[in-house]
C-alpha cells in the first residue's frame, strides 16, 4: 500500500473502482434474480423447503449464467489494478480507465481476451452455491432452533451473522481458485493455462501461494456481503406484502386470463404469508 501511494497517490489505491462497483452491482442484481426464478421452478408444486443439494445446485446455476455475463467486467478489473511500471506519469499507463480497457482488451485480444479465466471463474461458481446452502440451511436451522417456521422473517443483527458466516466459510473454502483466476487474467504473467498456473505457484510458493491476501479480502468482501443481504432480505419481504395488498384490493379483472393468472399468484402468496404467520 505504502508503494502505491508513493508513486501514485490517491488514485492509485482505487485503480479498478470503476469495474469493481459496476460488476458487483450486476453480479449481485442478476445472481439474485437468477437464483430465485431457479428456486422459484424447482419449488412449483412443492409445499417442503428445498434442501440443500437443491439451494447447492441452483446456486451454482445462477453463478454460471451471471458469469457468462459479467467475466469482461471482471477482467477489466484485473488488468486496472495489476497495471506496471505507471510511476507518477498518467500517460505510461497501458488504460486510462475502464472502458479503454474494454476497447484496448478486445482490440489486442479479441473475446477471448474478455473471457480469459472464464474456466476457472466456472468452478468459482462453487463460491456462491456453497454461500447461498449455507446461508439457507444456518437461516433454516435457526428458526428450527427457534421452534419458528423456517422462512420466518429474521431481524437485521440475525441476517448479518448469517450472511457473515456463510460468507466466511465460502471463502475458506474457494479462495485459491480466485489466486488462479487472477494470475491467468494478468497480462504481465503467460501461462498456457489453469494447470500450468497451479503447477507453478504450488511449485514455488507452496500452499502459502493459494492463500496469499486472503487475510484482507474476508475484511473486504464480509461487511459488503452482510449489507447486501440485509437490503435483499427487507426488499424481498416488503415487496411480497406490497404484492399481497395490492393484488387483493383490486376490482375484478374482465380478462378471463388475467383472473386466473392473478388467482393463481394470490393464492400463492396467501399460502407464503401464511407460513409466515401475517
Amino acid at each position: 500500500m505504502s508503494t502505491v501511494w508513493k508513486h501514485e497517490g490517491l488514485r492509485g489505491l482505487y485503480q479498478g473502482v470503476t469495474p469493481n462497483m459496476v460488476g458487483a452491482g450486476a453480479s449481485w442484481g442478476l445472481y439474485f434474480f437468477f437464483y430465485n426464478a431457479i428456486k422459484a421452478y424447482k419449488k412449483e408444486g412443492k409445499m417442503e423447503s428445498l434442501s440443500a443439494s437443491e439451494h447447492l445446485v441452483s446456486a451454482a446455476e445462477a453463478g454460471a449464467m451471471t458469469l457468462c455475463i459479467t467475466n469482461p467486467i471482471w477482467v477489466t478489473k484485473t488488468r486496472l489494478v495489476l497495471q506496471y511500471n505507471a510511476g507518477v506519469d498518467p500517460s505510461k499507463r497501458q488504460y486510462r480507465g475502464m472502458f479503454d480497457a474494454l476497447v484496448k482488451i478486445y482490440k489486442t485480444e479479441g473475446v477471448r481476451g474478455l473471457y480469459k479465466g472464464f474456466v476457472p471463474g466456472l468452478f468459482g461458481t462453487s463460491h456462491g452455491a456453497l454461500q447461498f446452502m449455507a446461508y439457507e440451511d444456518l437461516k433454516e436451522r435457526y428458526n428450527k432452533y427457534r421452534n419458528r417456521v423456517s422462512d420466518t422473517k429474521l431481524n437485521t443483527v440475525e441476517y448479518i451473522m448469517m450472511a457473515a458466516v456463510s460468507k466466511i466459510f465460502a471463502v475458506a473454502a474457494t479462495y485459491p481458485y480466485q489466486v488462479v483466476r487472477a494470475r491467468l487474467q494478468d497480462q504481465h504473467n503467460t501461462y498456457s493455462g489453469v494447470f500450468d498456473v497451479i503447477h507453478r505457484t504450488w511449485r514455488k510458493e507452496g500452499v502459502h501461494g493459494f492463500y496469499k491476501g486472503i487475510i484482507p479480502n474476508v475484511i473486504r468482501v464480509t461487511p459488503a456481503c452482510c449489507i447486501t443481504f440485509v437490503v435483499y432480505e427487507n426488499v424481498k419481504y416488503q415487496r411480497w406484502q406490497q404484492a399481497f395488498l395490492h393484488l387483493s384490493r383490486r376490482e375484478p379483472l374482465k380478462s378471463t386470463r388475467r383472473a386466473l393468472f392473478e388467482r393463481i399468484l394470490v393464492n400463492k402468496i396467501f399460502h407464503f404469508t401464511e407460513s409466515k404467520g401475517l
